[in-house]
């Protein structure tokens, strides 16, 4: 039986960007399963925005993580040992084990995966919560129709990218905003219709250029500088699926400033602009849907997807605080075992 566990805690709550010393490395000795239980060793860790809200005690639309205890993620595991019939040592399983390299399970929720059939980190990117976040959002609020224009922000991640291969399928123009050079480059390649730099001094008249005809639908990713530049070029009836917004998760408090909720509020009410918060569960629903879909259009390669991995459980805090900053260049994975 495995003698020890590693796993990474909360260690205090972070007043605006979390640090390092926000975290804690701790070893201890593994758990044992029970009757009905199985013991995972986590494979592979997922790294997502939504950690961030997790360590503050504000509400939000799920329980944050109290100090001391084990940072929350979804996890692609190992069977290590059962004492549940439906699992078997071996079996490869989704799951949310959370920051640690072993973590017990009664098997609810627990789904098995096929190494040979994807690839089982995508579980966890394209072919999970991303992939669906993107699928849902998009195709539910946002409804892209043929020839509309849609712009996502945070384009070359894991949802964006998603987003924007999925509304060319739909027949749609889209246009990735985007960090850096080398990421508009790949949303070329993935084929966006135009890639925008949110870095370059002349961003907000690079993005009008590129969407001569206005949005239809912008996916809402980000927030900060990036929506001052979309909201002028909202059009009529115009659906902005909100789904981060990563800009503000550090903010300690309101920006200082004229207050321009007015103008905001003016324009939703004149051109009837749609503006909807979701969280993937919200469409649980459409899971049959989306794994049908999904699966297809990435076995046709109508749909790729970019991986950026960091190696070792003890990488995952700085692999956070480098996904707040838009340092990763496609799904934020941590490799554990």
């Amino acid at each position: 039986m495995v003698a020890k566990n590693r796993k990474i805690v909360l260690a205090a709550r972070p007043d605006g960007e979390p640090k390092p010393e926000h975290f804690r490395l701790i070893e201890e000795a593994a758990p044992e399963p029970g009757d009905g239980q199985v013991l995972l060793k986590t494979l592979w860790l997922s790294i997502d925005p939504y950690m961030r809200g997790r360590m503050s005690a504000a509400r939000s639309y799920a329980k944050p993580v109290e100090v001391g205890d084990v940072m929350v993620g979804g996890t692609v595991s190992e069977v290590a040992a059962s004492k549940n019939p439906a699992f078997k040592p071996g079996d490869i399983v989704l799951g949310y084990s959370g920051w640690q390299e072993y973590a017990l399970s009664d098997g609810k929720g627990l789904v098995k995966l096929d190494p040979k059939r994807i690839p089982v980190q995508a579980a966890l990117g394209v072919l999970g919560m991303p992939g669906m976040t993107a699928y849902t959002g998009l195709l539910t609020i946002g409804q892209p129709k043929p020839g509309e224009t849609v712009v996502v922000a945070a384009a070359a991640g894991p949802v964006g990218s998603a987003v924007g291969q999925i509304a060319k399928i739909k027949g749609c123009r889209a246009v990735g905003i985007a960090g850096g050079p080398d990421k508009c480059r790949y949303l070329l390649e993935l084929g966006f219709d135009a890639a925008i730099d949110h870095r370059a001094a002349d961003f907000a008249q690079k993005l009008k250029a590129a969407c001569p005809q206005g949005i239809d639908v912008y996916f809402e990713n980000v927030g900060g500088p990036v929506w001052d530049a979309v909201m002028p070029l909202l059009n009529d009836f115009a659906r902005v699926p909100v789904c981060g917004l990563v800009a503000h998760y550090n903010d300690t408090q309101l920006p200082s400033g004229v207050d321009r909720m007015p103008l905001l509020m003016g324009m939703v009410l004149r051109r009837r602009l749609t503006l909807r918060g979701f969280i993937v569960s919200d469409f649980a629903d459409q899971m049959p849907a989306f794994m049908r879909d999904m699966s297809q259009w990435v076995a046709e390669g109508k749909i790729k997807y970019r991986e950026d991995v960091a190696e070792g459980l003890e990488q995952a805090p700085q692999a956070l605080i480098g996904v707040l900053k838009g340092k990763n260049f496609g799904k934020q994975l941590v490799r554990v075992a």
